[in-house]
């Protein structure tokens, strides 16, 4: 029955001895229970063997006398009982659990005496002293004194012993590091010691509570995150699952280098198995539909610093039903749910009214709340009924007033709306699968209310046919189209960049300092007083999460008629592909299709190669029947390979410069290639000559476009030129007719050049690595956003027809070796893979990227889970150009090896 919840707050168990504790001792009526004596750093607990019986709890402070039986009588022999004792006159104490029920504690105050009777005498001594010392820590007046003098006890025990490595699971296991550390659980942290071998992290507790020994393998081990507990970076917290709520163990340590020296040595041995994931990494996951709202929101907590463990910062999820009255939920309708763009203080106009004027005439530092959206109150005040003992921790052995408890689903929704300090959001347990918390099936006494009513279920809203009901319901409305398109609103508050600063006060966001990461530097407060004072008040008080994004935060892509899977995007080359396919083309361009080649891309299959260019082949382009590639070179000519004859049809110089890239125009009557001389040229194909040439830069064209009579080029002259070009008629010598739409200036040299499926966004990539989004109508910059090195390519992702034609991503690489991810909407870097070397081309569907790399093979990468899955051998020097066609079954490959290699998926 005892468990650590019947400490105080900050208290420790150090030991605990078998006893009797006899009550009247030498008396008629004399009494005897067996039982567990524990020791306590404020307290003294004595547990009886039998539970009909109650555990006693004994402050120290309320102590009059503690003593041993004097020693000539403890050594005599002819004493009747030789088994040493201690007896302790106390003026208060505590009766809890009385015969086995969970309720308030019973206060007996007045004068009483306890004789505790332990099994090894020679133990009597050393329990006295210690229970002395604790006592005078006890008795001084300041709370840090207290807290100081007990530390030093703590640490003086944790010094004088060591982790046992008889406990080990094997006698070859190679230890790497031990240090002392405390075990956290909610409100209450266990101290002892923490080993870390080749295979296993153990942690042994001080007091051999509750087990010997707690071990993790590492081999189990799914994630890990360095943890801010009590204001400081101590703690560490390791899981076994991928996405379950609470962890295998949290730690504290009492360093920050102890600390990291075991994330060091987990996180090394663990990064083989699994990649580490980001708040980025899950974004995109969330964005493409891989994971829930509901999952996305438990790992930003997770990254946030929240934990099940620390109630002062425990996982946060927000109100979503607005409507608790309707007899039937309805989730078309915009009205039924919480205006998500908005804190829970502002949701009522006339309270925010108030709370504003008060804040403009506060002195500094303002807040706009005198209380936070998640504390340690408001998080029992929910779970009250399955964590009673956790309630009567925080308050003293006492529950909260009848009135004041989480009665009903509707008044506490009210509340948070009309209260004048009452702004708490929910916690994850309101769309799980566990309906408990609703229920008070403990049977427990949580008092009468002012009406007479006993507080027994929570009561549920009209909707709800039952607690499961409620949760089933509560999870679609979070899962529901209208939560999906304003959930990032509510990311922006609670972990992004709406949580501090002058956005914050803009969203009327704005808490106590004391709140916010980095408000208060505890290592910096000297008087001890002061220090323990300020971290009890920000612990009780509550904080706010670590801030994660500082900028706004994507919208998730919400599927027209369907969810979004895995199935339901892929990409095409723009620049390379057929930019208007024949009717029988598009027939085949099914999503089964597409889908069923992206699922089986491993399986790609080198068909032939040939070996047509004397320099690197840079640019690829094949006519819509695809019998004829089209190849650019830096030997600085453009060549037509007879897919049918396997021969070289034709082979074009236009200068004695490289040419960097080619396409074909709609009808197959024209290429374009582009060249180092600073020339655009137009090459026909019918009449295999040189149509036209367009001068159009002032040093070399990097890459070229071509959508619906434009012509986009992109030079190292640091501009990016959009042309209306008018062709002549096609059986005659008139030239092309030119016209410069727009100039879009950089900094530096352009190497890429990319636009999304509406014509409507340019994406430009420099030599130093700058990714620029441009609006073409206005010829404006939306976002800039740096990648530090040079890049290669970029690509929208395009999606298929089934869905709105929405470019939201753009991927990039460069010479850094990263696949980095762009959100076009917002500008915002959500995920960035390391490769082993540069990667040179690559075409993706949002979720798999097929790309050449430096070395010449082909690699396929899983972009969410940040790793390679395939490897298949190429080139035998950099791949440099890729084209895919648009059934996304097969591949053409342009290498610096000067050879062609065409590649079919094998199913």
């Amino acid at each position: 029955r005892f468990s650590l919840l019947l400490l105080n707050l900050e208290e420790y168990y150090f030991e605990q001895h078998t006893a009797n504790h006899i009550i009247n001792k030498d008396c008629k009526d004399e009494r005897k229970f067996r039982g567990s004596l524990k020791i306590c750093s404020k307290s003294i607990i004595f547990e009886p063997d039998d539970n009909i019986q109650p555990i006693i709890k004994i402050p120290l402070r309320d102590c009059i006398s503690i003593k041993a039986p004097e020693d000539n009588e403890a050594n005599n022999p002819f004493t009747r009982n030789p088994s040493g004792g201690i007896s302790v006159v106390c003026s208060q104490v505590f009766l809890i659990k009385e015969r086995n029920v969970i309720a308030p504690y019973k206060t007996v105050r007045g004068r009483t005496e306890h004789f505790f009777q332990l099994d090894v005498a020679g133990k009597v001594g050393d329990v006295v002293h210690t229970l002395h010392q604790l006592y005078r820590a006890s008795c001084l007046d300041k709370m840090g004194d207290q807290a100081a003098m007990i530390t030093a006890i703590l640490q003086s025990r944790l010094a004088r012993t060591s982790f046992d490595k008889n406990r080990f699971q094997s006698i070859s296991e190679t230890l790497h590091m031990e240090c002392k550390a405390e075990m956290v659980t909610p409100l209450v942290t266990n101290p002892g010691h923490v080993c870390v071998t080749d295979a296993n992290l153990y942690f042994q507790p001080l007091n051999g509570y509750p087990k010997p020994v707690v071990q993790i393998t590492l081999q189990n081990v799914r994630r890990i995150y360095k943890r801010r507990h009590g204001l400081m970076p101590l703690g560490l917290e390791v899981f076994c699952t991928e996405n379950d709520l609470c962890s295998d163990i949290y730690l504290k340590f009492y360093n920050y280098q102890d600390r990291d020296e075991v994330y060091f040595l987990i996180a090394t041995y663990i990064e083989n198995h699994i990649a580490e994931h980001t708040a980025e990494s899950y974004m995109l996951q969330w964005q493409r539909g891989h994971i829930s709202n509901y999952q996305y929101l438990l790992h930003l907590n997770n990254l946030a610093d929240r934990s099940c463990n620390d109630l002062s910062q425990y996982p946060v999820f927000p109100w979503i039903i607005a409507d608790y009255s309707s007899s039937v939920l309805d989730l078309t309708k915009p009205e039924t749910f919480r205006d998500l763009s908005k804190p829970v203080g502002a949701l009522n106009k006339e309270r925010l009214d108030r709370l504003v004027t008060r804040y403009q005439e506060m002195p500094d530092p303002k807040f706009m709340y005198g209380s936070h959206y998640s504390s340690p109150g408001y998080v029992l005040f929910y779970l009250v009924r399955v964590a009673p003992e956790y309630m009567l921790c925080l308050q003293n052995g006492k529950f909260d007033h009848a009135d004041r408890m989480f009665n009903s689903i509707a008044e506490t929704w009210k509340n948070c709306l009309d209260g004048a300090t009452d702004f708490k959001e929910l916690i994850p347990e309101f769309y799980e699968n566990d309906s408990s918390f609703l229920v008070n099936s403990l049977k427990l006494d949580l008092g009468k209310r002012q009406g007479g009513k006993m507080v027994e279920d929570v009561e549920l809203p009209p909707w709800a046919s039952g607690p499961d009901d409620f949760l089933q319901k509560s999870q679609e409305a979070l899962e529901s189209p209208y939560v999906s398109e304003h959930l990032h609103e509510w990311i922006d508050i609670i972990f992004g960049y709406k949580q501090k600063g002058s956005e914050a006060v803009a969203a009327h966001n704005v808490f106590h300092p004391l709140t916010y990461e980095g408000g208060v530097d505890l290592n910096s407060i000297m008087d001890p007083n002061e220090k323990v004072a300020l971290l009890t008040q920000i612990l009780e008080f509550g904080q706010t999460p670590k801030q994660l994004f500082t900028t706004p935060h994507p919208q998730r892509i919400i599927p027209k008629f369907r969810s979004l899977s895995r199935t339901s995007s892929h990409s095409i080359s723009i620049a390379e592909s057929p930019v208007s396919p024949n009717e029988e083309s598009f027939e085949d361009l099914t999503e089964e299709s597409i889908t069923l080649a992206w699922n089986n891309i491993a399986k790609l299959k080198l068909d032939k190669q040939y070996k047509i260019h004397k320099e690197a082949i840079t640019g690829i382009a094949v006519t819509c029947n695809g019998s004829s590639v089209f190849t650019t070179s830096q030997d600085s000519t453009l060549k037509m390979f007879s897919k049918d004859s396997k021969t070289i049809q034709r082979s074009v110089s236009f200068s004695n410069m490289a040419l960097s890239s080619c396409l074909i125009l709609p009808g197959d009557t024209t290429v374009i290639s582009s060249s180092w001389d600073n020339h655009i040229y137009f090459y026909s194909i019918a009449f295999g000559r040189q149509q036209d040439v367009l001068m159009g830069h002032d040093d070399a064209v990097s890459k070229i476009c071509w959508r619906d009579g434009r012509l986009f080029s992109a030079s190292w002259d640091s501009t990016v030129k959009v042309w209306h070009c008018a062709p002549g008629e096609t059986l005659s010598n008139k030239k092309h007719h030119f016209e410069l739409l727009a100039e879009l200036e950089h900094d530096v040299s352009v190497n890429t050049i990319n636009l999304n499926a509406a014509n409507t966004i340019l994406a430009s990539g420099t030599k130093e690595g700058t990714i620029s989004v441009w609006d073409i109508t206005t010829a404006t910059v939306l976002h800039q956003t740096e990648c530090l090195n040079m890049l290669f390519l970029l690509l929208f992702v395009l999606f298929a027809s089934f869905f709105c034609a929405d470019s939201r991503h753009l991927l990039s690489t460069g010479e850094d070796c990263c696949f980095k991810v762009v959100d076009v909407q917002t500008g915002m870097l959500i995920s960035s893979v390391t490769a082993e070397e540069p990667q040179r081309c690559f075409k993706w569907d949002g979720n798999t990227i097929l790309s050449g790399s430096q070395s010449g093979e082909l690699l396929i990468w899983d972009l969410l889970g940040g790793k390679v899955i395939e490897r298949i051998k190429g080139h035998t020097g950099a791949v440099m150009s890729m084209w895919m066609n648009e059934q996304c079954n097969n591949v053409i490959t342009g290498g610096e090896d000067k050879q062609i290699m065409f590649w079919k998926l094998q199913y």
